[in-house]
């Protein structure tokens, strides 16, 4: 306790004037006397908390739930895209260990996105009903983001840019540049050339994924990065179950705002497999 106490003193003196020099010889500002920039104007908090704008009037009580929950999920993509696009290039460049650290925190993260939906249920059914015909026909099938996780994980569809209401030039770019661009899954097929191992087409991949499956010793990285995408291929699917099972308990069959078939059509995505190579691969071992 009295270490701590001494940190504490150390600290503050540290902090009392405007400016003090860095433990790397740079100069450091700290505390509110510097002024120059604030914990709001640094996350640009007026500009985040007036982005929750109501469509219902009067105002439906859940109706702020909705939006805050889907906003959060957006910048969640946004992270998810961040990382995601990092840890393929590092796999290109053979920096296997930052490719390994940035998928674990997409896995975390994945997590909070399947464990965020509870809080979406404590909205009941009546109070969606509130305000849900003013959502028409705004729909989650819109989520340029979302679709972008998608083509950058390997699951490549370019039907779906045809198929987007209302795309503005940018988001209609972003997607067409994701289907150009290398996945994940061929950031692991290049990883696997550079570890001399075959990859000229499905079976010769399949094959090295086993032969570093039997020898993780030989092959550590190779088997480490393949599960991490097996990882994330998982969580993936526990978001879309998760996310169909929360649809069905609030609008039962209803057709989507959107004018999809709901339910019925984010069931038809459950059997999505990002890697299907590497859940057959379980069946070879």
């Amino acid at each position: 306790m009295p270490h701590r106490c001494r940190y504490r003193a150390e600290v503050s003196d540290t902090t009392s004037s405007d400016s003090a020099t860095g433990e790397w010889g740079g100069e450091v500002s700290f505390g509110e006397q510097g002024g120059r920039l604030t914990y709001g104007s640094y996350l640009r908090l007026p500009a985040l908390l007036d982005a929750q704008r109501l469509e219902s009037d009067p105002p439906a009580h859940d109706e702020l739930l909705f939006i805050t929950i889907h906003q959060v999920y957006e910048l969640w993509f946004q992270q998810l895209l961040h990382e995601a696009t990092t840890a393929r290039d590092a796999m290109f460049d053979g920096q296997v260990w930052w490719a390994q650290h940035l998928l674990n925190r997409v896995h975390v993260i994945e997590r909070v996105l399947v464990e965020q939906i509870d809080v979406l249920e404590t909205m009941t059914p009546q109070d969606f009903l509130q305000f849900r015909q003013k959502l028409a026909p705004a729909s989650g099938f819109q989520s340029v983001q979302y679709r972008e996780l998608e083509f950058l994980s390997g699951a490549k569809d370019a039907s779906f840019v045809k198929r987007f209401r209302g795309l503005t030039e940018a988001e209609r770019a972003r997607l067409l540049r994701r289907l150009d661009e290398p996945t994940l899954w061929d950031a692991l097929v290049h990883h696997l050339a550079a570890r001399g191992l075959p990859n000229d087409d499905d079976a010769a991949i399949a094959g090295s994924l086993r032969t570093a499956a039997h020898d993780r010793s030989a092959y550590p990285d190779v088997w480490q990065l393949a599960e991490a995408l097996l990882q994330h291929d998982e969580l993936a699917a526990a978001w879309r179950a998760r996310h169909v099972t929360m649809v069905e308990r609030m609008i039962g069959t209803k057709t989507g705002t959107g004018g999809s078939s709901g339910a019925t059509y984010l069931r038809s995505r459950l059997g999505l497999h990002y890697y299907p190579i590497l859940w057959e691969l379980r069946s070879l071992l």
